[in-house]
């Protein structure tokens, strides 16, 4: 009998457009005869999936069910490809725990901790050969007069950016005092980031991204590293999403040390934060010595056709509906 899947998209920030193509890809990838696959949309004033006439079904919020043609449709598992909230900080897995239905992320307390970046550097701080930038974390009550902590902790350029947010969304490179002000206030308004804001010293050096997952065996697999080159001051919203602007190079051009260096941090960083599925991690490698600086870590990586973790799952010589397939069958086991 076929597994019905809820494959979970949408959410409440910026990042909504780029769950749907994610799902879409998902969804195209998945073996049909494998699974009954229901795109379920999660927005601020309903949650309802779409049926093949265009009819607008409401999710039972009691059970997360659905009824179709006076059949009710029960899931045997739910696929979150929504990146933000509440996909990605704890809030949907939370819920899911409490009306007992399996899916394919991280615990509630893993994605709401890792939301966090400067939370999620604290628990990473003592794994060996990782490096992590100095930072300051300003909270909304510190947002007039944490400038000062900044200049006296930190030293320029900075990053700028909102603590809980994702798709490099409110975040700026800020090079010249005069411009603190203005970073610090478009990161504090960026939408539904917890009006908490993270700045960092900036790390000169190669910067990648990673995935890592655990398969349906229980075995952790690092997938092949992304270079990312960019023509952007930084890997900001638009290099991510524009063509042209970056370059991507998957595998990356790494050597032996550096590859089994990466992948041994990744696998410690994964087991620290008590991952499950597929993670993505970012990271630098340090201009002038080769250190691991650790940036952070993304529990539902998006899945676009031209996104990291497809070209990392290819380079890996899998195919993507295959990688979805061993996701799924690994959290039903779990």
């Amino acid at each position: 009998m076929k597994r019905k899947v809820a494959l979970v998209t949408g959410g409440y920030t910026g990042e909504a457009a780029v769950s749907f193509k994610s799902a879409e890809f998902v969804h195209s990838q998945l073996d049909k005869d494998r699974y009954d696959i229901y795109t379920i949309t999660i927005a601020e004033d309903a949650w309802f999936h779409v049926d093949d006439a265009g009819i607008k079904i409401r999710v039972n919020r009691e059970d997360f069910s659905l009824t179709i043609d006076g059949h009710l449709i029960k899931f045997d598992i739910a696929c979150i490809i929504l990146h933000g909230t509440p996909g990605e900080d704890g809030r949907l897995q939370g819920y899911f725990d409490m009306v007992g239905l399996p899916y394919t992320s991280c615990s509630a307390l893993t994605s709401a901790l890792t939301m966090n970046k400067g939370y999620t550097k604290a628990i990473l701080a003592d794994i060996p050969d990782l490096f992590l930038a100095k930072s300051v974390l300003l909270f909304d009550t510190d947002r007039h007069t944490g400038a000062d902590k900044i200049k006296e902790q930190l030293q320029l350029p900075y990053f700028v950016k909102p603590n809980a947010g994702g798709s490099s969304i409110g975040m700026t490179k800020v090079k010249e005092l005069s411009e603190l002000s203005g970073a610090l206030d478009k990161a504090f308004h960026a939408e539904n980031t917890g009006k908490q804001v993270l700045i960092e010293e900036f790390v000169t050096g190669r910067e990648f991204s990673q995935g890592i997952f655990r398969d349906a065996t229980g075995n952790l697999v690092v997938l092949p590293a992304t270079e990312v080159k960019t023509t952007r001051e930084f890997f900001d919203f638009e290099a991510k999403y524009i063509p042209g602007l970056t370059e991507e190079i998957t595998p990356a051009d790494l050597s032996d040390e550096q590859q089994a260096r990466a992948s041994r941090i990744l696998q410690d960083i994964y087991v620290r934060l008590n991952c499950r599925g597929m993670v993505r991690i970012d990271y630098f490698l340090e201009q002038e010595t080769d250190r691991f600086y650790f940036i952070e870590i993304n529990t539902i990586p998006g899945q676009t056709p031209q996104s990291f973790i497809p070209q990392q799952v290819r380079a890996f010589g899998m195919k993507e509906g295959d990688f979805y397939a061993a996701l799924i069958e690994a959290a039903l086991k779990n």
